[in-house]
């Protein structure tokens, strides 16, 4: 592939085209191919898969230069897939079929997840140049050290408070601005920070916290309004432990609007009867928001919930721009680079790995709250 797209870019604009073109019609006609001809029954077509399950695996093992016992025993394995779909109980095709479709993205999950997964968990053992096995050491390191220990903390207050602030904000003025005149219009307006990337918004709130001694002008427009209320300009991030509570704010400031939008679409979905009901039996406004609103909206809080909180807990951008780290504000992923920066492979595995297990709870539980969501429907 590598020689491949390395003789395609010493090609001509106009050479490059029709090749790519013509790349584009092969992968349209495997995929009519897996979609029309797979399936059907018959013996031209049963010969037409056999030698599909044959031949293609020989075909990418000798594109790719490999052994000839390998070649050989691509070559078997895929005529033993053609016995066992010829076999299957769903009939001759569908399994080919199935996996045709499959192939591809387990293809990239192996290689992008899987295999990049094991990979660090291996390199999470080793020491920085990956050529001495030291096992648990560098999660030993982490957590005796420091700066690892204050790493971790923050990472766990990055996760507490900024999915919960962003849910309840977004959730209340979600409520707040539901069938009102000008609704869209205050959509957007909370909403726009979200098409602001990370780093942008960053840079923004960094002018904004900036401070200058008391007799100069500020430049930062929240120092200027302290000065003008009679106070002295503060260096936000620079007060420990609050700086990180004001790098909090920024990424509050771009998911509210995440979390508005999603709330605010299962605000509707609540029966107007059920909230007509209980303004009947003599509930006020609060009560009906706490009894009858969130209960019918539970599945969508959870959700929001647990996918910001996979995004605070995997925060770089806001933190690396706006303080690198310094005065102790530093995460696990922005503590990752920088051991990876400082050639320190083995402990950048390490925060890695410590990184993982502390979103995989999450995920999962994510994806069986949208899955439960999906068997209601």
């Amino acid at each position: 592939m590598k020689a491949f797209l390395d003789w395609l870019s010493t090609l001509s604009p106009w050479l490059e085209i029709p090749i790519i073109i013509g790349v584009f019609l092969v992968a349209v006609g495997i995929l009519l191919f897996f979609i029309e001809i797979a399936p059907r029954a018959g013996r031209v077509y049963t010969y037409i898969r056999l030698a599909a399950c044959v031949l293609l695996p020989l075909g990418i093992m000798w594109i790719l230069q490999s052994y000839w016992w390998a070649i050989i025993a691509a070559g078997a394995l895929g005529l033993l897939f053609f016995w066992l779909d010829y076999r299957g109980k769903e009939g001759a095709g569908y399994l080919f079929q199935l996996v045709g479709f499959l192939a591809p993205a387990l293809l990239l999950l192996i290689v992008g997840l899987i295999f990049p997964v094991i990979q660090t968990f291996g390199q999470s053992m080793f020491n920085a140049s990956g050529t001495r096995f030291i096992g648990l050491d560098n999660f030993i390191w982490i957590f005796t050290q420091p700066q690892g220990i204050r790493t971790v903390v923050n990472t766990i207050v990055w996760v507490l408070v900024a999915p919960v602030v962003s849910t309840v904000v977004g959730l209340v003025y979600a409520y707040f601005i539901d069938k009102t005149r000008g609704e869209k219009v205050y959509k957007i307006l909370v909403f726009l920070p979200m098409a602001i990337s990370f780093v942008g918004a960053s840079i923004i709130w960094r002018f904004m916290y900036t401070a200058r001694p008391a007799d100069a002008d500020q430049i930062g427009f929240v120092n200027q309004i302290i000065v003008w209320l009679g106070g002295s300009p503060v260096s936000f991030l620079q007060v420990e432990p609050w700086n990180t509570l004001f790098l909090i704010v920024v990424f509050v400031w771009i998911y509210t609007g995440f979390a508005m939008v999603v709330l605010s679409a299962a605000i509707k979905g609540v029966p107007t009867e059920q909230l007509e009901a209980a303004e009947l039996d003599g509930a006020n406004a609060y009560e009906r928001f706490m009894n009858v609103v969130v209960p019918g909206i539970r599945p969508s809080i959870v959700v929001v919930l647990t996918t910001i909180a996979i995004a605070s807990m995997k925060i770089f951008d806001i933190v690396r721009t706006m303080t690198a780290g310094a005065n102790n504000t530093s995460v696990l992923a922005n503590e990752m680079y920088s051991q990876f920066r400082s050639f320190e492979g083995g402990r950048a595995a390490a925060y890695a790995v410590v990184l993982f297990v502390l979103v995989l709870p999450l995920v999962i539980y994510n994806a069986r709250q949208l899955k439960a969501q999906r068997e209601v429907r």
